[in-house]
């Protein structure tokens, strides 16, 4: 067996029967459970915040699909934005509905739908827990974080490089359990897809080492045994192995730094300094966290606060993050789901 490759014990054929049909039911539950909450946007307008960049007002995207349109989408940085795919995905929709708003709202809810189901699938083919990935990939769906992204024809961006993001993890995934040239091809063409639709896509690379550590059990600090003292893979080959797909995020900063730069969309240290842009991230970090929990006071929207963050606050906020980041290394091996998702959590948003 090569190294990285995932050995699956196979179920009793009943059992297996009995999965299959549970999972099957999960996912017929996680449509109707989104349906029921989100349908009601068919019949929504468009906002006033954004859409009229997007859609509304813009004319290259209501001119439909020609060569001219692709080539504007991948030409422009409109908005201060590089991510052609979206703006693809603008113009298709332009040509299917027109100026309608319901089939817009549609398309996005038809993505979050397509997530919800892949996260799950995902999260099953890792961990082969399929009641805990049902619970996770509910709340996916329904979380109120995710309602802005849905629910607002702009934020097309959002689902759509979710959808690929998605479908990194899982072509990864094949990848690992039967290493192939053409696996890890399709892993690096739904990254630099999912960067084209949104540059957040950037700590996916990352994301995928992490995976290496739980729960694909890649890595010798997990997997190594008495038995077996040279299972896993040893750190440095996983990282050499990321290096292609960082070299596309590499490629992708450097384009979206273009782009916002000549957008006017970068301020630099005179507007806010580094000290207060970190201060800023601690705070909203912890604030993120609490959100999670319960999601209250929510916004499109957060005024940046400045110099006007007390010092206590960010003192508090600092020592947390320090304090369950500690923890979370130290039961790494007791509970890898905890550290995973953890710092999964701080990862992620490092681009915001």
């Amino acid at each position: 067996m090569k190294h990285g490759q995932q050995k699956k014990k196979k179920a009793p054929p009943l059992l297996e029967e009995s999965n299959k049909t549970l999972q099957i039911a999960l996912c017929v539950f996680l449509v109707i459970a989104t349906l029921a909450v989100y349908l009601q946007i068919q019949s929504h307008e468009y906002l006033i915040y954004d859409d009229a960049e997007y859609v509304t007002k813009n004319w290259r995207v209501q001119s439909g699909l020609t060569l001219e349109s692709v080539k504007w989408a991948f030409t422009t940085g409109h908005f201060a934005n590089w991510h052609p795919v979206t703006w693809l995905s603008h113009i298709i929709d332009f040509e299917l509905y027109g100026p309608n708003p319901a089939g817009h709202h549609l398309v996005n809810l038809s993505i979050h739908i397509l997530n919800t189901l892949l996260l799950f699938l995902v999260l099953i083919r890792m961990t082969g827990a399929i009641w805990q990935s049902g619970f996770v990939a509910a709340l996916f769906a329904l979380h109120p974080f995710n309602v802005e992204s849905v629910a607002w024809v702009a934020e097309r961006k959002n689902v759509l490089s979710t959808f690929f993001w998605f479908l990194t993890m899982w072509s990864y995934i094949r990848y690992v359990e039967k290493p192939s040239a053409s696996k890890y091809g399709m892993t690096a063409v739904f990254l630099t897809l999912g960067l084209l639709a949104k540059p957040m896509l950037v700590t996916l690379p990352f994301v995928l080492l992490m995976l290496d550590f739980w729960p694909l059990k890649r890595a010798k600090l997990l997997v190594k045994g008495e038995e077996n003292p040279d299972s896993g893979v040893k750190f440095s080959k996983l990282v050499w192995e990321k290096i292609p797909l960082l070299i596309i995020v590499v490629g992708s900063c450097i384009a979206t730094f273009i782009v916002q730069k000549d957008g006017g969309a970068l301020r630099g240290m005179e507007i806010h300094s580094l000290s207060t842009r970190f201060a800023n991230a601690m705070v909203s970090y912890v604030t993120y966290l609490e959100k999670t929990f319960w999601p209250s006071g929510l916004s499109v929207f957060y005024p940046h606060p400045g110099d006007a963050l007390p010092a206590g606050q960010i003192f508090i906020c600092t020592a947390l993050l320090l304090v369950i980041s500690f923890t979370a290394a130290r039961w790494i091996k007791k509970a890898p789901y905890f550290a995973f998702g953890w710092f999964w959590f701080l990862g992620t948003l490092v681009p915001v």
